[in-house]
């Protein structure tokens, strides 16, 4: 998901998508999840050389990622689809300043509690953190280093710095992560139902629709499992006056009103696939240097003074 938060932001993807031919290269690698411009080419009908200035529109605007290629087949360079939503606020309001808001990224590792099942485990982008489906690991000291961690059932918690100057509130309440479900091996069709809780209150619940494995993951290391999970999907929750929502989709009516955080308030959060869920289909959050999206746990929190 690429998220522009003001329609100044968006120019170059509104002008990337200007052109009937870039939504044909869209359609195109949607259809094929990746090609090479050799391949692209023939299947649109054209010439490398017309296909290569809107591939670089499209990278510039973020849409497209291109890669070199795998070994063997030359130096040809590999076009990628980068995103699979595009979210943008139309409307910026007074509150989203630097005056009144902050931006902190938690790691993957850094949680502060949790309760998994196997099949379950942590890495960091150059081994493994213990024994696979061994829960005991999660309380291994070196977890604080895990990038991508996942397990088939359970909770874990991570506590959100609470920056906010004494008198304020928080109006929103942003956090964007990777994520997918936790199968054995990969499925790309293999729901899993992951609710999210804020100090124990419920803010809903999202339905990953799989473990995706068909493809490396843009960021994953080179000697990661090929039948291990590869990446997943770029997620943004919002909690604000108006409800809970998921890339937009209104997913509870809890509201930042109602759950009236201000300085004094510890900030947990938890994220938990467990019974009695429809589908119990595990979590796998992705850090940096793994999956598509090379970032922690992103928070931002808008606030304002307490009437």
């Amino acid at each position: 998901m690429l998220y522009i938060k003001n329609i100044d932001d968006g120019a170059a993807i509104f002008k990337a998508l200007g052109s009937e031919l870039r939504i044909r290269i869209i359609k195109t690698l949607l259809e094929n999840r990746e090609m090479n411009m050799g391949e692209l080419a023939s299947a649109l009908g054209i010439t490398n050389g017309a296909l290569t200035s809107h591939i670089k529109k499209l990278e510039e605007s973020g849409i497209v990622t291109i890669l070199s290629e795998y070994s063997g087949h030359g130096n040809q360079k590999v076009c990628r689809m980068n995103i699979d939503k595009i979210l943008i606020d139309i409307a910026t309001k007074n509150t989203d300043t630097e005056a009144d808001s902050y931006t902190i990224d938690i790691p993957i590792g850094n949680y502060f509690n949790y309760v998994v099942f196997p099949t379950c485990g942590l890495s960091n982008t150059k081994n493994l953190i213990g024994t696979v489906d061994d829960p005991r690991f999660f309380a291994h000291p070196s977890h604080v280093d895990a990038q991508i961690l996942w397990f088939a059932k359970g909770h874990i918690d991570y506590l959100i710095p609470n920056m906010l100057p004494p008198g304020q509130k928080i109006d929103q309440l942003t956090i964007s992560f990777e994520i997918s479900s936790e199968a054995p091996g990969v499925n790309s069709d293999w729901p899993s139902d992951i609710s999210f809780f804020l100090n124990g209150v419920r803010l809903g619940m999202w339905t990953s629709p799989g473990d995706f494995g068909d493809v490396h993951g843009m960021f994953t290391p080179s000697w990661w499992f090929p039948n291990w999970n590869q990446y997943g999907l770029l997620k943004m929750l919002v909690v604000n006056q108006h409800g809970t929502f998921i890339d937009g989709l209104k997913i509870s009516d809890v509201t930042t009103t109602q759950l009236a955080l201000d300085s004094q308030n510890d900030l947990r959060f938890r994220f938990q696939v467990q019974e009695p869920a429809k589908n119990v289909g595990g979590i796998t959050l992705f850090g940096k240097g793994f999956g598509n999206y090379n970032q922690d746990i992103r928070v931002r929190v808008n606030y304002s003074p307490k009437e």
